[in-house]
């Protein structure tokens, strides 16, 4: 009789946003009086800017010609798009990164999930905390994070680097030696960032043990001061260390269009094994590539008219965070975050826990957020708002939460 893989049933519980997706249900069904705004996914609200819109459409017509026609896309993906991300993303910035060495695919959140593959189950990963749930997730699934305790919530076999009001918000180096690190900045769920000298630190400590950090630079485009860095390749020595995921989604508003990339150096190995060969044979044996369609989308993102025009929808959605800062803020509210990214991290009020603050807002105010505690143990305590509402829907509900 077959058999299923054991390691799915030591997930506890459903995905963080599926179940917040079931309470929201739940309660909407029972009150269908109520209208709810909802803070809680990170999922855009703004409509696609005219460029890509206009660039969408003219690869459509293409599709319906002959000579223009696009079947199955390159491995890597089109050379156009690849082109556009060396230059705009990694070339202008002075980070030295070829277009042999970005694999286009469907968006970031794949693509973190999918890169423990190339990486042996002895491998121990370190993880900040609290985190983005599918870097964990994904690693349990595949077997490498031992077992968990309920009363910790914490897996036996994963390093833990708290990120706490004492230390900002950002990872220490762990005490135990890690062989994967992931690291996330403009980081998700806190909104904390860390300085280039800061992550220098960390490329240096992963050439020195001989671990390899993935770095998530999903909100990269949400940064406003100067010290930060837009990718981890601006650091000396990141080449023989680092893996990079990015995404459109944020940045562009492709949470439905579906667009991302990673970024593989071929200078990075593993002894003699090139991790770049290893994601190339992974990449073209299990994925046909993002649409024809979505790459001429995602090309537009880096025209001039493409760069004004998102520049002025990040700004909007920057505009959401600061009212959300700022008005948490005035009304008592211990808050971090909203300055470098679109999320803002607050502390729960009176004691209350995660989801019981959850509860609290939903049943009081109708308004949605995400319980730290479901981005881990750390988590417990805090609170995730997004700015990717509209400005009125963000308004109203700082009006409803400072009626509380």
């Amino acid at each position: 009789m077959y058999q299923v893989n054991e390691n799915y049933l030591k997930l506890p519980g459903s995905y963080l946003f599926s179940t917040i997706g079931k309470k929201v249900a739940a309660y909407s069904a029972e009150h269908p009086e109520k209208t709810i705004i909802r803070l809680g996914i990170g999922d855009v609200t703004q409509p696609l800017a005219p460029a890509i819109i206009e660039a969408m459409h003219k690869a459509v017509d293409e599709m319906g010609h002959a000579e223009t026609f696009h079947g199955y896309a390159p491995d890597l993906g089109y050379e156009f798009l690849r082109n556009a991300i060396a230059k705009n993303d990694y070339q202008d910035r002075g980070a030295d990164i070829q277009p042999d060495e970005i694999f286009v695919s469907d968006g970031a959140k794949c693509d973190s999930g999918n890169i423990q593959e190339i990486f042996s189950l002895d491998n121990k990963i370190a993880v900040c905390d609290p985190v983005y749930p599918v870097y964990v997730d994904t690693n349990v699934m595949a077997g490498r994070t031992g077992t968990y305790d309920p009363k910790t919530e914490r897996w036996s076999d994963v390093i833990y680097m708290p990120c706490t009001a004492d230390n900002g918000f950002a990872p220490e180096l762990p005490k135990e030696t890690p062989d994967l690190i992931y690291l996330c900045f403009p980081n998700n769920p806190t909104g904390s960032t860390i300085t280039k000298d800061q992550l220098q630190v960390w490329v240096d400590y992963a050439n020195k043990v001989g671990a390899v950090i993935i770095y998530d630079a999903a909100y990269e485009a949400y940064i406003s001061e100067e010290n930060v860095p837009h990718t981890i390749y601006e650091c000396e020595g990141a080449k023989t260390c680092a893996i990079e995921l990015k995404s459109f989604s944020k940045n562009a508003g492709f949470t439905g269009v579906r667009l991302g990339y990673t970024v593989i150096p071929k200078e990075l190995k593993c002894g003699d094994v090139s991790l770049h060969a290893l994601w190339a044979r992974r990449h073209g044996t299990k994925y046909n590539g993002a649409p024809y369609i979505v790459q001429r989308a995602g090309e537009a993102v880096y025209s001039e008219a493409g760069k004004a025009q998102l520049k002025e929808q990040v700004g909007y959605y920057m505009n959401n965070a600061k009212t959300i800062l700022t008005g948490l803020k005035d009304a008592g509210y211990t808050v971090s975050g909203g300055v470098n990214a679109p999320y803002i991290w607050l502390k729960t009020p009176d004691k209350m826990n995660s989801w019981e603050f959850f509860d609290y807002l939903l049943e009081n105010a109708g308004v949605v957020g995400t319980p730290g505690s479901g981005f881990g143990p750390s988590g417990e305590g805090y609170f995730r708002l997004t700015a990717f509402g509209s400005y009125e829907n963000t308004v109203k509900a700082l009006e409803r939460i400072k009626a509380l």
